[in-house]
């Protein structure tokens, strides 16, 4: 028996974070201030960079698009959700949600190629330095970014197709946004294909960044150790520590919700992480970057004391 959403599935409903009306009202209060919070981290981030000389080389570069990517992957949810949180009826139009499920998949995938290329950019500064500005001139950092957002989207547009060509016999989604895998509960078919294929996206969007971050890291470890000097050591690293923080960060909850056994996987667990790297993961980027980071501190204080002689 065929199927076609468009006709008879007309919009879902979202079952949200929870049914209590003063629940919500806290949630929504948290959840604008991480929003609110992200925005301003990431522009100040995107802003130093380009306003700073010092800051225009190819880890900045790979910085101010991985914090373009942030403010919106957290605008491809967080503004309905903080909707849903005052609506009594939480509900999204079925091309909306077709939509937001493209999107969030396809920056979250540029995102972790973003990492990966991040890496590999550290891995050239601390194994390659003499060599590095010929190796990572602008051509290359461009097109390894214009790559990132390619296969982002490519990927996504193959598991979005996939996802939404199955016949649905229900309309409700237990999560606070369209995602794959809340979508797929939804139909009335066998989706064992559609499990291969998240588990094949998976790993094609987060196993093959992550083991290019494992390559770049060994060698840069290998590296530093090599480094006779405690203060050459510490200063190779810390060009390092901030990327990793974040490298650990969101590959380590992504890989713990999409790469374990479906079987071990439930929808409040899926909420739960879903929500860290669609809120909270963006949220602390720029923070590591900038706390972690004395280039970045340097080129804040430098703007700001612009601004107050300017005053």
């Amino acid at each position: 028996m065929a199927y076609n959403n468009e006709t008879w599935m007309n919009e879902f409903i979202l079952l949200g974070l929870s049914n209590d009306w003063k629940t919500q009202i806290y949630l929504f209060v948290l959840f604008l201030a991480m929003y609110l919070v992200t925005m301003l981290g990431n522009l100040l981030i995107i802003h130093l960079i380009r306003l700073d000389p010092r800051l225009q080389t190819p880890m900045y570069f790979f910085l101010s698009i991985l914090s373009f990517v942030d403010i919106c992957y957290m605008n491809s949810t967080v503004p309905q959700m903080l909707i849903h949180f005052l609506s009594s009826r939480k509900s999204i139009p079925f091309p909306s949600c077709v939509f937001q499920l493209y999107i969030s998949l396809a920056l979250g995938g540029t995102e972790f190629f973003l990492l990966g290329a991040m890496a590999y950019d550290r891995y050239v500064a601390v194994c390659y330095p003499l060599h590095y500005t010929v190796i990572m001139h602008g051509g290359l950092c461009m097109a390894l970014a214009a790559a990132c957002w390619a296969a982002g989207f490519l990927n996504s547009l193959m598991e979005t197709t996939i996802t939404f060509r199955l016949p649905l016999c229900k309309n409700v989604i237990n999560h606070f946004a369209c995602e794959t895998l809340a979508v797929l509960r939804l139909a009335c078919v066998d989706i064992s294909f559609n499990k291969i294929m998240v588990t094949f996206s998976g790993f094609v969007v987060i196993m093959l960044p992550c083991s290019l971050v494992l390559f770049s890291y060994g060698q840069i470890v290998r590296a530093i150790l090599r480094i006779r000097s405690t203060q050459g050591r510490r200063k190779a690293f810390g060009t390092c520590a901030s990327h990793l923080t974040v490298v650990s960060l969101c590959f380590g909850a992504t890989i713990f919700t999409y790469m374990r056994p479906q079987a071990t996987s439930s929808a409040e667990h899926e909420k739960m992480v879903a929500l860290f790297y669609t809120t909270v993961a963006p949220m602390l980027n720029p923070i590591i970057y900038s706390l972690r980071n004395k280039e970045v501190m340097g080129a804040l204080r430098r703007v700001l004391g612009r601004f107050s002689e300017e005053a």
